[in-house]
C-alpha cells in the first residue's frame, strides 16, 4: 500500500490515509481504499473499521493538481471509481467510524459522511463540508442524499448550494459530526466508541444498521458511472477548465515559495 497504513487491533482495524501532508485523493488512493474495505468487510475476524488521517488533515479532498493532468478517459475512470468507493463505504455493513484529525473538505467529507460516527479535532481553523460547488465540481445526487440524511434537507440544500465549509462548532451544531475532541485524542475517542459497539451481538448490530440506512440506500443510484457522469462531462467545459487551471497554477506557485 502506497497511500494507506493499516493497524490491526484485536477485532477491528484502523485505516490511516497517508499520502503526503494533506492526504489529497488520487486514483491510486481510491483504488487502495476500495481494496482494503472490500477485504475488511469479508474478513470475519474484523468486526469494525476506523478511518483516520494525519495530524491537521483527515483529507484535503481530491488532488486537483493531479486530476487536472488526467485525460478524458482517466477522468471518467477516476470519477467512476470514486463513485464506487462512496457506494462501498455507505453500504459497508460493519461499524465504521471516522476519526477526523483536522481538515476534511470536499472529497474528505465524502469519505467521512459515509461512516456511522464522526469524531473531529476541535479548533476553529479546521473545516469540513461538501464545497464542490465552490470549486466547480459537479456533486452527485448520491452525495446530496447522505448529507441530508445527517443534517436534514434544509441545511443540506443551503450548505451545498453555498459551497459552505463548516468549522468544528458549526459541524457539531448541524449534526455533521458527533463530537469535538482534542486533536491528540481523536483516535482514542473513535476507538472507545468502536469498543462499545463490539460489546453488542454483531448480527444484531449489522441488522440494525441495515434497517437504519434502508431509506437512504433505497434512494441511491447504484450505477457509479451514472452517478458521476455529469461531473466527468462538465470537467471539460472550457470555462470550468479555465478556473481549474487558475486554481492549480495558484496552488502550485504557493507551494514553490
Amino acid at each position: 500500500m502506497n497511500t494507506l497504513e493499516l493497524t490491526k487491533r484485536e477485532n477491528y482495524t484502523i485505516v490511516q490515509m497517508n499520502r503526503g501532508k494533506v492526504n489529497a485523493i488520487n486514483h491510486e488512493m481510491v483504488n487502495e481504499l476500495r481494496e482494503v474495505f472490500r477485504k475488511l468487510e469479508n474478513d470475519p475476524g474484523v468486526k469494525g473499521v476506523i478511518l483516520t488521517g494525519q495530524t491537521h488533515y483527515f483529507s484535503a479532498g481530491l488532488d486537483l493538481i493531479e486530476l487536472y493532468q488526467y485525460d478524458e478517459k482517466q477522468i471518467q475512470e477516476f470519477f467512476t471509481a470514486f463513485g464506487e468507493l462512496y457506494l462501498q463505504l455507505v453500504q459497508f455493513k460493519k461499524p465504521f467510524i471516522s476519526a477526523i484529525t483536522g481538515h476534511s473538505p470536499a472529497g474528505g467529507c465524502v469519505l467521512a459522511v459515509a461512516s456511522d460516527n464522526r469524531y473531529m479535532a476541535e479548533g476553529d481553523s479546521y473545516v469540513i463540508g461538501l464545497n464542490e460547488v465552490a470549486v466547480n465540481i459537479q456533486i452527485s445526487q448520491n452525495l446530496t442524499e447522505i448529507y441530508a440524511f445527517w443534517i436534514g434537507e434544509g441545511l443540506a440544500h443551503r450548505y451545498i448550494m453555498e459551497g459552505k465549509l463548516l468549522n468544528g462548532k458549526e459541524a457539531l451544531a448541524s449534526g455533521l459530526v458527533d463530537e469535538l475532541v482534542p486533536l491528540d485524542m481523536v483516535l482514542e475517542r473513535a476507538e472507545k466508541q468502536m469498543k462499545h459497539y463490539l460489546k453488542v451481538n454483531q448480527e444484531i448490530l449489522i441488522n440494525t444498521k441495515k434497517k437504519l440506512r434502508k431509506h437512504l440506500w433505497d434512494k441511491l443510484e447504484l450505477n457509479a458511472e451514472n452517478s458521476l457522469k455529469e461531473a466527468s462531462i462538465l470537467w471539460w467545459k472550457p470555462e470550468i477548465r479555465s478556473k481549474m487551471k487558475a486554481y492549480v497554477e495558484s496552488f502550485t506557485n504557493k507551494n514553490k515559495k
